[in-house]
């Protein structure tokens, strides 16, 4: 264990911490790219069946979910293999998978869409498992801050794609787009390879003592005292249940339920925005590269808004900060319906971006740290994995809106209402059963 009296623990710690995040925030930037590059692809689909066949809106909206549906199955099955293999090895293992599937799609045609479900398992395996690692390295009371810059990873990759969408599409094509995704293969796998170190609190909780210490002295993180099988406030075995198991007793049934609604509920917001924003500003009047525009701006709104509002989840806790941003983002969707110039629109959409995808990176954020260690990666699995069943309507729901030819505004306005209703879910979750973060 390291020795709190060592003076070089804390450069350890800090270099640890900053290589852990680091890392972490790279990976996830490439998962926000991978996932919302179909949103700056999609109108080319539409618009030219030479590319992949003919797509009608109905069949942009399914292929926009079937990524998401392997989100959902990689987050799931994440959950059940991270408390008990480990976070590293899952982690290495998603960097390769996702970008093993952005490749293919490159290439593909008819494929297409099966290569976003296979691309988006790998996806999902990633945002479950690098939460769970982040909430594990991250000082106390900065939890929520860093987990916000972790996932500040997923909008940044978002608008990183909007932005070389507008600056590059028309030289490289939709195939070049996906090819960039599939960069940190040759990237970001080898130097996680080197280091990324394993949970020092996941091998204490998994009885691996000696492990434990031992990276505890490499990377000058102390062993948490309740990770400790054997500890004199390590809880009873009827909490000693790992991954889902342990997620589904009465200690934590409720609100797994509810989170795992609320985060639903906010990739509804997400994925219908990423995936049908720059459509709905065509048929808007803008053009091309002016609704790809306002893509970039509600990821840069989310990513920005997310680490100011995260400050204050630390301060005040996650609880009230999320149900606030849930409400900012219900009425900034009104006011888009107001006719407004276009400066005004545009700082409003970056609102919005906070008040969707911005909540969505605190969520995250709550839920990793509102668990135990020893269902913490089940947990945030639970909450990418379920909560995709939102992230699959969101594209399927924009889809029936524009194809029943609902009008501009009332999209809006029902996006609004699912807003009020995340509200509703977060200021129902009870307080943390974590018992100290573990």
């Amino acid at each position: 264990m390291a020795n709190p009296s060592d003076p070089g623990q804390d450069a350890r710690r800090m270099r640890t911490v900053i290589w852990v995040v680091t890392l972490a925030t790279l990976g996830l930037v490439f998962d926000g790219y991978d996932l919302v590059v179909y949103g700056a692809v999609v109108s080319t689909f539409l618009r030219d069946p030479s590319q992949i066949g003919t797509v009608t809106p109905a069949i942009a909206g399914a292929l926009g979910s079937y990524a998401l549906v392997g989100v959902m199955v990689g987050a799931l099955l994440a959950g059940t293999v991270g408390d008990i293999l480990g976070r590293r090895k899952v982690i290495l293992t998603s960097y390769a998978w996702f970008s093993l599937g952005m490749a293919l799609s490159a290439m593909a045609t008819d494929t297409f869409g099966w290569l976003r479900f296979f691309t988006g398992m790998g996806v999902g395996s990633l945002v479950a498992t690098t939460a769970a690692l982040v909430a594990e390295y991250a000082p106390k009371g900065k939890k929520n801050m860093i987990n916000a810059i972790t996932n500040g990873g997923i909008p940044l990759g978002s608008l990183l794609s909007a932005l070389l969408a507008i600056l590059l599409m028309e030289h490289i094509g939709w195939r070049g787009m996906f090819w960039i995704g599939a960069l940190p293969l040759v990237t970001l796998l080898p130097l996680a390879y080197f280091k990324m170190p394993e949970s020092v609190a996941w091998l204490a909780a998994r009885g691996r003592m000696d492990e434990a210490r031992a990276m505890s002295e490499r990377t000058g993180v102390p062993i948490p005292e309740l990770a400790a099988p054997g500890s004199a406030q390590h809880e009873p075995s009827g909490h000693d249940k790992t991954g889902f198991a342990g997620l589904f007793t009465a200690h934590y049934l409720f609100p797994t339920l509810i989170l795992g609604l609320m985060s639903a509920t906010g990739l509804v917001l997400v994925y219908s925005l990423n995936t049908w924003l720059p459509e709905l500003m065509l048929r808007a009047g803008f053009n091309a590269k002016g609704s790809l525009s306002f893509l970039l701006v509600l990821n840069g709104g989310s990513l920005f808004g997310a680490l100011l509002a995260s400050r204050f989840a630390d301060r005040f806790g996650p609880k009230p900060v999320v149900a606030a941003t849930f409400a900012i983002g219900a009425v900034a969707l009104i006011l888009l319906t107001l006719g407004l110039p276009l400066a005004a629109l545009l700082c409003i959409v970056a609102i919005v971006g906070l008040g969707t995808s911005g909540t969505q990176t605190l969520i995250y954020g709550f839920v990793a740290n509102y668990y135990r260690t020893n269902v913490r990666a089940a947990g945030v699995a639970w909450c990418a994995g379920f909560g995709r069943l939102g992230g699959i309507g969101g594209p399927m729901l924009g889809s029936l809106l524009i194809s029943a030819g609902i009008a501009l505004d009332s999209i809006f306005y029902v996006l609004a209402c699912i807003g009020v209703f995340g509200i509703t879910l977060t200021l129902l979750v009870p307080m943390s059963r974590s018992a100290g973060n573990r």
